[in-house]
């Protein structure tokens, strides 16, 4: 059988690998002369994987020579942290088919921070281990924006060698060494000419000297981009959004995608002096409205949109409701959700926002309008609201003032100061405990805080002092091991021993957390060397 010019080299090989060389022999030329089948294909097989792992695609003898690989003038890493990412890079965890995860650090959980810290210290990666580097960043999508940044200019290089690395080519700051502002040509021929990553650099770096002359970069070719291209292009102007973009959005309002007009619409919504933002408002307040005629005192009345007309639809609510979703709470839930929360005050007897969360609503409207209320906040970045919509952190999450999402929840959260979202977590986690909390810890600041720290360990030794069931805590325990301090392990060393069994406790729950502690102690103090080995 021979090959057809779709199939790669590599592909002829596997292919003969698993049907046998008596059933599918390679195309000649693939195998080397003069050995029998089976040991010419484990040749070419070793042969073709080198050149995978270095990033070479087989090319014809006489075809162009790529062009040298660009200086990375970042220094180099220290020995001691080169060492360190290697066998980062190649440890994959202990086996998890027992289900327990032994004492030991688990590496592969760590390559991230240790990413976030090199490109702290303006370290270069080090050539030999581009490769893994890349192959680690094309299987764990979360290692990308960080592991991009640290192979830099020679990473790119690199990627456009090998078709498995394309996605370094699609995203991210590229790498690449971006001309100087006054450089208008350089500017303009990038821009036409360079990989996606590279114009997505570009834009960044020009907007962030002269917004106007990066819109103006932006729509010299915007007519022309791909609908998704154009969608990444439009997501790039949340950083250092400004009334100075209202006008280029505006007209994006129109666009033949969707998914553009609707990001667009979210954009201007995020600028409360937007012509759209004024059209919202007008909009939701005319559905929301004030009851003092009532026995019970003031209410808030709920009359939602009878129907969703053109120039709604074009400043971005979706007229079809999902599934199960009526569509009149779908259109209300989009008004109020892209108006500016400064319509609020003024609309509802100039009440705080807590006060306006406080105030019953009536026909079973509240959910759907606190809801809307914590996206408005989201979207917006609201601190104030995002307290009011949060409550008390001691306040069961069912009958909070806002939301019962703990999803939610954890987006409010993220529009406060990093100091007291650690302290809200740490009290909720104190008055509710641990099992609710697993969301509300991933948006705090790493490392921990010292009271969310001691939270989170005080947890999880009440736990285990109650004989709760311990796997069921391993989320928690492992994000302990990645975010809290490392200043917290000789505290913790108390932990570590194997307490005596309870006759109600889970059979082997005192060895699994005697286990589970000890790990965590002996990962802080690796995340402590780590850094200590980026220091130069």
């Amino acid at each position: 059988m021979t090959a057809t010019t779709s199939t790669s080299p590599w592909e002829e090989l596997v292919t003969s690998a698993l049907l046998g060389t008596d059933r599918r022999t390679p195309p000649a030329g693939l195998l080397p002369p003069g050995k029998d089948a089976p040991v010419a294909l484990l040749d070419a097989a070793a042969l073709h994987t080198v050149r995978r792992r270095a990033g070479l695609r087989p090319a014809p003898a006489d075809a162009e020579r790529p062009a040298a690989a660009p200086h990375d003038l970042r220094p180099a890493l220290p020995d001691a942290a080169r060492r360190r990412l290697a066998q980062l890079l190649a440890d994959r965890g202990p086996a998890a088919s027992s289900g327990r995860r032994g004492a030991a650090p688990d590496l592969t959980e760590l390559l991230p921070q240790w990413l976030a810290a090199a490109n702290e210290h303006g370290y270069q990666a080090p050539p030999s281990l581009l490769p893994a580097l890349l192959d680690a960043a094309r299987g764990r999508t979360d290692l990308r924006q960080q592991a991009l940044a640290f192979a830099g200019p020679r990473g790119l290089w690199l990627a456009r060698l090998n078709a498995e690395w394309k996605f370094a080519l699609r995203g991210g700051s590229g790498g690449s060494a971006l001309p100087a502002a006054d450089d208008t040509e350089a500017v303009r021929r990038l821009w036409e000419e360079g990989l996606f990553a590279e114009r997505v650099a570009l834009l960044s770096s020009v907007r962030a000297r002269d917004p106007e002359a990066a819109l103006a970069l932006l729509g010299t070719t915007w007519p022309t981009e791909r609908a998704e291209d154009r969608l990444m292009f439009l997501d790039s102007l949340r950083t250092g959004l400004s009334a100075l973009d209202e006008p280029f959005l505006e007209q994006a309002l129109s666009d033949r995608s969707r998914n553009v007009r609707g990001t667009a619409a979210e954009l201007l919504s995020g600028l409360p002096h937007s012509a759209l933002a004024g059209r919202m408002a007008a909009r939701a307040a005319s559905c929301v409205a004030l009851d003092r005629s009532g026995d019970e005192g003031v209410m808030i009345t709920v009359e939602a949109p009878h129907e969703c007309d053109a120039d709604m639809q074009r400043d971005g609510i979706v007229p079809n409701a999902p599934s199960g979703r009526g569509e009149r709470s779908w259109w209300l839930g989009q008004l109020v959700e892209s108006a500016p929360l400064s319509t609020w005050p003024t609309r509802l007897g100039g009440r705080t926002p807590p006060e306006i969360v406080a105030l019953p609503v009536s026909d079973d409207w509240a959910d759907e309008l606190h809801a809307a209320w914590c996206r408005a906040a989201v979207r917006q970045c609201d601190p104030e609201w995002s307290r009011a919509l949060l409550g008390a952190p001691g306040t069961p999450p069912s009958s909070g003032p806002g939301t019962t999402s703990l999803g939610e929840r954890s987006k409010l959260l993220a529009a406060l100061p990093q100091e007291e979202r650690a302290c809200w977590v740490a009290e909720f986690i104190a008055a509710h405990g641990l099992s609710e909390a697993f969301q509300l810890l991933g948006v705090c600041a790493v490392p921990w805080a010292e009271p969310l720290g001691r939270a989170v360990v005080d947890a999880l030794d009440i736990a285990r002092d109650a004989g709760s069931y311990p796997w069921s805590f391993s989320g928690v325990m492992g994000l302990a091991e990645r975010c809290l301090s490392p200043s917290e392990a000789p505290r913790l060393e108390v932990l570590t021993a194997t307490p005596a069994e309870q006759e109600d406790a889970s059979p082997g729950a005192g060895g699994y957390w005697s286990e589970a502690f000890q790990r965590l102690v002996s990962t802080l103090r690796l995340r402590a060397t780590m850094h200590a080995e980026l220091e130069r």
